[in-house]
């Protein structure tokens, strides 16, 4: 493909503020002062990208198309990912979360797991719990195990259900997950049927949020802070509402619910601060002491 000339774009800040002001009326994503540089260097980016010779045009394009204004918000939202990003987080998920489910619903049926990816942009992150799903839970293949991952970005999500990945972005796995969870093609690496099944992926805007029904784990990295307080609190209200009692929060590393009136319990594991939404009931009976030993 033949690169665009780099050519000198006109933008004005009244347009920067146009266009700020028109993404959060549309989507409730909010470029607030502390991202202006990042703001105002991704909209120049995409007006050279697309050929584009100003904000102007820019404006116009965005305001008659959901094509061109899609791609502009996807361009503005594109975040660096890679699996197992957070490993503290894989080790709480490992050795204190899905424990904790195991014994308090081994003894139900049917036998569900489910973990929400919230922002699950490329699908790094829900193909990464399922692969640590299906390392550390016990007679996995007992349970029903669903992950869903949402995203607003429609290329993301087409990026995540093709599931391809070049070696480089695999480098965190080990030689033994990268040939159980996936199958060498032409352009790197696609994950296997057998772990794609287990995850829905689903576009949605998390202040328009769908009903999703309970869900015992909800991964929400790097996305609150796209939002105004305002917003971020009907969010985390509405996750409070989807976690079944005893469920987990959990954020990246640089964000906390300090000061939040959501009342989830802190839990601090290692590096990892997890928060635990209260009132989990006590299994009726012990898990049989073969489940201990993973035989």
């Amino acid at each position: 493909m033949k690169e665009r000339p780099h050519t000198a774009v006109k933008l004005t800040e009244s347009e920067l503020d146009e266009i700020r002001t028109l993404i959060e009326h549309r989507s409730a994503i909010l470029f607030d002062a502390s991202r202006e540089r990042f703001f105002s260097t991704r909209v120049r980016e995409h007006l050279q990208e697309h050929g584009i010779a100003s904000g102007t045009d820019l404006l116009r394009q965005v305001k008659s198309s959901s094509i061109a204004y899609e791609a502009l918000l996807e361009g503005l939202l594109t975040q660096e990912t890679s699996f197992f990003r957070y490993p503290a987080v894989y080790e709480a998920l490992e050795k204190t979360i899905l424990p904790e489910m195991q014994e308090r619903k081994f003894w139900n049926n049917p036998r569900t797991l489910r973990i929400w990816s919230a922002g699950c942009s490329t699908g790094e992150e829900p193909y990464s719990i399922a692969i640590r799903v299906g390392e550390s839970l016990k007679f996995a293949e007992a349970w029903d195990i669903e992950i869903l991952a949402t995203d607003v970005s429609r290329r993301a999500l087409r990026h995540a259900e093709h599931g391809v990945y070049s070696r480089r972005s695999l480098e965190a796995l080990s030689p033994t997950q990268l040939e159980t969870h996936f199958t060498p093609v032409k352009n790197g690496f696609q994950i296997r049927p057998r772990t794609r099944k287990l995850i829905s992926f689903v576009q949605m805007n998390l202040v328009e949020l769908a009903y999703v029904g309970k869900v015992d784990c909800i991964f929400c990295m790097n996305v609150l802070m796209y939002f105004s307080e305002e917003r971020r609190l009907g969010i985390l209200r509405r996750f409070y509402e989807a976690l079944e009692p005893g469920g987990y929060f959990l954020l990246g590393h640089s964000e906390t619910l300090t000061h939040t009136p959501v009342k989830f319990e802190p839990v601090t594991l290692g590096d990892c601060r997890l928060y635990r939404k209260p009132g989990a009931a006590a299994p009726s009976r012990p898990v049989p002491a073969l489940a201990e030993g993973g035989q």
